[in-house]
């Protein structure tokens, strides 16, 4: 069946939301699935500049897709709306599950009086407080189909999706965060998100399948990240300054988190925590983002580099994989092959 997942190979922010957008658009996707809460935000270039969307799939920008938020999801009505309104999505191109589940105050207040955010870096936004309340099972949970602001949504997605996949149409499933962040499967646990970041785990939380899945796409960046804080081991960790004077760049690199704004750690590229996220997801595309970041002169595919090329060959034979998409910071993206073509 044509289902596309996004999957993140490192800790997030690896450009997840520019790579779901631009295959939403070049593989003509009827609809966009987001999956998790909005304790992770997705970047995307609008005609009226960049927005970020911590609920909505990136390609909630192109009038002709469907968004579905399943019942995997987490939700705050009020960013939602909010995001809605960023993106001018029309009601009737909205499909919210009945399971999906509302983020609630007390969600919110018992992640702010936790020690999350000071023992591993949380974003506290009430996310894993809310998988938590679901698993429990105590009855205080409050589901889509409970909220009335949510109501006109609201309706069984799986169906509609089998709909869709009965008539040959894609599918794209925008993954959140990264491999090395997933709550079973990260070699740096407790340093985790509340749920499971494998294109497995994203693939049930949509309600779909695994023989649904043609494509899984890996995005990495070059120069991976954590988020601000004690957010858990990042190896061969330097500095934005170091980066930025490596890079040839006159202005300074650096970047913030889409969620909290707080400055990002940065670390040298690690063959080893992208060469588990392929054993663990069996991508059949990888996307390296950020290659502006080796050296400023690659801003556009005609002046690329031949150290580039040369360390693009290089990070292949220590993934053991082929890389078959390079982009930048900003939203170009094209694939090696073409880029071949222009060198």
């Amino acid at each position: 069946m044509p289902v596309t997942v996004i999957v993140g190979g490192q800790f997030g922010s690896e450009g997840k939301g520019k790579v779901a957008h631009f295959f939403a658009r070049a593989m003509g996707a009827s609809v966009a699935i987001r999956v998790g809460g909005p304790n992770s935000g997705h970047t995307v270039i609008s005609e009226k500049g960049p927005i970020i969307f911590k609920q909505l799939p990136t390609a909630a920008i192109l009038s002709d897709v469907i968004c579905v938020l399943p019942a995997g999801s987490y939700l705050s009505p009020a960013i939602l709306f909010e995001e809605m309104r960023l993106a001018n999505l029309a009601p009737s191109h909205l499909l919210i599950d009945p399971n999906a589940v509302v983020i609630t105050h007390d969600n919110l207040e018992e992640e702010k009086n936790s020690k999350l955010g000071s023992a591993i870096g949380s974003t506290l936004s009430g996310t894993g407080a809310a998988v938590s309340a679901r698993i429990n099972r105590l009855g205080n949970v409050r589901l889509a189909r409970e909220d009335e602001s949510l109501k006109p949504f609201v309706r069984p997605v799986t169906p509609f999706l089998r709909e869709r996949l009965n008539k040959n149409e894609r599918i794209i499933v925008e993954g959140t965060q990264g491999f090395g962040l997933s709550v079973l499967h990260a070699q740096d646990y407790p340093f985790a998100t509340s749920r499971d970041t494998t294109a497995a785990g994203f693939v049930a939380e949509a309600g779909l399948s695994p023989l649904d899945v043609d494509d899984i796409i890996l995005v990495i960046r070059a120069f991976p990240i954590r988020v601000a804080g004690n957010s858990g081991p990042l190896p061969n960790e330097f500095s934005w300054k170091e980066l930025t004077t490596e890079s040839g760049s006159n202005s300074p690199i650096i970047e913030y988190t889409s969620v909290t704004k707080n400055m990002r750690r940065v670390a040298r590229f690690d063959p080893e925590i992208v060469r588990q996220a392929i054993m663990y997801n069996r991508p059949t595309r990888i996307v390296l983002n950020h290659l502006d970041y080796i050296d400023v002169k690659n801003t556009a595919f005609q002046n690329y580099t031949p150290e580039t090329f040369s360390l693009l060959r290089h990070f292949e034979e220590e993934i053991g994989c082929r890389i078959a998409y390079a982009g930048f910071s900003s939203d170009h993206l094209i694939s090696i092959q073409d880029c071949m073509k222009l060198a």
